[in-house]
């Protein structure tokens, strides 16, 4: 079991496994579609070594349906590969921010970190400067109230009931291996709006990386975030950091400040900043990716879905921005409705404040530019039906044959005949992934010697048979019978057409 749980479960069901890893990579949704519904238990497939399965490979390349199809279908969704990578780490690593979307509504961890370098969804969207899937990853940290900005601004975390700061904080703040967080990693790169979300949301300027042993911090340990934006050398990261009340003057393990880090990577363009601190305060606007009403409508869609097939009915008006789907969602304030995925769309994609008047954070109605910050349900929106469990056991197996088609041993000394009380229909078990199309085929015990040439048994003919069959099988399996060649080859000729003649009538039934 420990051979298995290294190299994966490429053994077991392969071929069909590596179609629906190909249909995952390469956005087949119907041809994933197909094979769920022939094996949901395709979905825990994973190749071999790399340990990457169908959900791996289907959310690092952003095909953000298919990534739907498979956790419906109940595959685990903090599942790792041999890097310790979830699919909502290689999301984020990608920026395919639908996926992240999907995963985060469906309650994936973000708290799992990689085995290499101890780094988790938020480190690896903050390193490629994906700033709307970090905004995702904490839809549940930021309520959906008017004065969230202002609080931020005042550190008064205490006028919001119900707000988890430390909770904020201990996943802004988290770190890597050699102590490094996302702020670091965003400012190394020079991702600005990156480093502005992390700002407003409560990351530290004084987080120092520290040497763990393991890790080759060039720069130096001991650095801050703004070491790291000198290293970089992105004037505004820097500008940003100052203004949060980053030191000038901290020195790292080496002895050097952020100037001397600057000048040691040819960062001349930073000299004027990092010499002296700023005369006058610098005003930082809010971030436009702060989108207030996320958290309101990703409880929504966890309790009601959003991906809903229902259409509006002909008599009642449509959601406006798709014209397809039923309204389920309303605007706290302005009460214009929405369906639940268009809503969905509208927080997640929001980049920019154009509202009027409007707190910060919060985004344009598309119908009045009224400010939105929370949305609610509508009366009518019900729940999902909590009566269908999905399957918690795909762990496939080594391939084998079908223990379904012989479940019943009474049949085995009854080839084919059915006994009186099993002439209804049979319900197909649950654990039986086959299509109902097909017909189970009458089980019967075939003598092994029957390979070798032997005798036809009698135990063979069917019960429903006639005479004639019967004796002409004795006659065939007589002590004194001569087994010539042609001899044989005429017994087994006048078996398979009696065999024949008794399943085209119906007599053996």
């Amino acid at each position: 079991m420990k051979f298995l749980s290294l190299v994966g479960n490429s053994f077991g069901c392969s071929a069909s496994g590596e179609r629906l890893v190909s249909a995952a990579r390469d956005g087949d949704v119907q041809e994933a579609k197909a094979l769920l519904e022939y094996n949901p238990r395709l979905a825990r497939y994973s190749t071999f070594g790399v340990r990457n399965s169908p959900l791996h490979y289907s959310a690092a390349h952003g095909h953000h349906e298919i990534v739907y199809l498979l956790l419906e279908s109940g595959v685990d969704i903090n599942l790792r590969n041999y890097r310790g990578q979830t699919a909502l780490m290689q999301a984020c690593q990608h920026g395919h921010w639908e996926v992240v979307q999907t995963l985060i509504i469906f309650n994936a961890n973000i708290y799992k970190a990689d085995y290499l370098n101890g780094g988790t969804a938020l480190h690896l969207a903050a390193l490629n400067g994906h700033t709307r899937c970090i905004r995702l990853l904490l839809a549940d940290c930021i309520p959906s109230i008017p004065n969230f900005w202002n609080v931020l601004q005042i550190d008064d975390y205490e006028s919001i009931a119900d707000f988890d700061q430390s909770g904020l904080r201990e996943v802004i703040n988290g770190t890597a291996d050699g102590g490094t967080t996302a702020l670091h990693m965003a400012a190394l790169n020079g991702h600005v709006e990156t480093v502005q979300l992390l700002l407003e949301l409560g990351a530290s300027v004084s987080e120092v990386t520290v040497e763990d042993g393991t890790t080759i911090d060039l720069i130096g340990f001991g650095s801050t975030p703004l070491h790291y934006a000198a290293c970089g050398g992105n004037a505004q990261c820097c500008q940003l950091l100052i203004a949060k009340g980053a030191s000038l003057t901290s020195r790292n393990a080496n002895g050097s400040t952020p100037l001397m880090v600057a000048r040691s990577w040819n960062k001349n363009g930073l000299e004027d900043i990092l010499k002296a601190p700023p005369t006058e305060h610098l005003q930082v606007l809010p971030s436009p990716y702060l989108s207030l009403p996320l958290m309101s409508i990703v409880k929504i869609a966890r309790e009601c879905g959003w991906r809903t097939s229902e259409l509006a009915p002909t008599c009642l008006d449509p959601c406006v921005v798709c014209l397809e789907r039923k309204c389920m969602v309303a605007v706290e304030g302005c009460d214009h409705e929405f369906c639940t995925q268009c809503a969905l769309y509208l927080c997640s994609t929001n980049s920019t404040s154009t509202t009027v008047n409007g707190p910060p954070g919060s985004i344009a109605c598309p119908l009045c530019r009224h400010s939105i910050v929370s949305f609610v349900k509508l009366p009518d929106t019900r729940p999902l039906p909590k009566g269908t469990q999905r399957t918690t056991n795909l762990s496939l197996t080594f391939c084998s044959c079908s223990s379904d088609v012989l479940e019943d041993s009474s049949d085995m000394t009854t080839p084919f005949c059915k006994s009186q009380s099993s002439r209804g229909t049979k319900t197909p078990s649950s654990r039986s992934f086959r299509s109902l199309s097909c017909q189970k085929f009458p089980s019967f015990r075939i003598n092994p010697s029957l390979c070798l040439g032997a005798d036809v048994s009698s135990s063979l003919v069917p019960c429903g048979s006639s005479k004639n069959l019967r004796s002409r099988v004795a006659r065939s399996s007589a002590p004194g019978f001569r087994r010539s060649s042609s001899d044989s080859e005429k017994r087994k000729s006048s078996w398979f057409c009696s065999l024949n003649q008794s399943v085209s009538t119906g007599s053996g039934c």
